[in-house]
């Protein structure tokens, strides 16, 4: 289920979400490879929903599936994995303050009681998948 997707060390912009979409923004076209993808991931017996998100200003959500990321629930963990990802970004660059080979978040995990976050950082989208470790 690995997905090959470019990290950036661009700004992951923080402001109000645009309302969430189950379909493709005309905006911002998906290629065919990450409509498979995303095809494959709802698919998967564990996977509750995922996030597509947009890395411009302002952040929106491009797509989502699963019921928890319909509605404002979908807006706030967008908001929030948004600024996970801008302060693990901001992390590195500190600790690499007086370097010149700056490192970059290529993929992230956070487990809770109940879940899994996946995230994986692109220049143009942040994919978000939720699922049950437990299934």
């Amino acid at each position: 289920m690995a997905t090959d997707i470019p990290s950036t060390s661009s700004s992951f912009p923080i402001s109000p979400l645009k309302p969430s979409t189950s379909t493709a923004s005309s905006s911002i076209p998906t290629p065919p490879e990450l409509e498979q993808t995303l095809s494959m991931l709802s698919a998967h017996r564990t996977v509750l929903g995922y996030l597509l998100l947009s890395r411009t200003t302002p952040v929106s959500i491009i797509r989502h599936s699963g019921v928890v990321f319909d509605g404002e629930s979908g807006r706030k963990y967008a908001g929030a994995i948004g600024r996970i990802v801008e302060s693990v970004r901001q992390g590195l660059e500190e600790v690499a303050a007086n370097s010149t080979d700056v490192d970059e978040v290529r993929f992230m995990r956070i487990r809770t009681k109940r879940h899994e976050l996946m995230i994986s950082p692109d220049e143009r989208y942040l994919l978000v998948v939720l699922h049950d470790p437990t299934s």
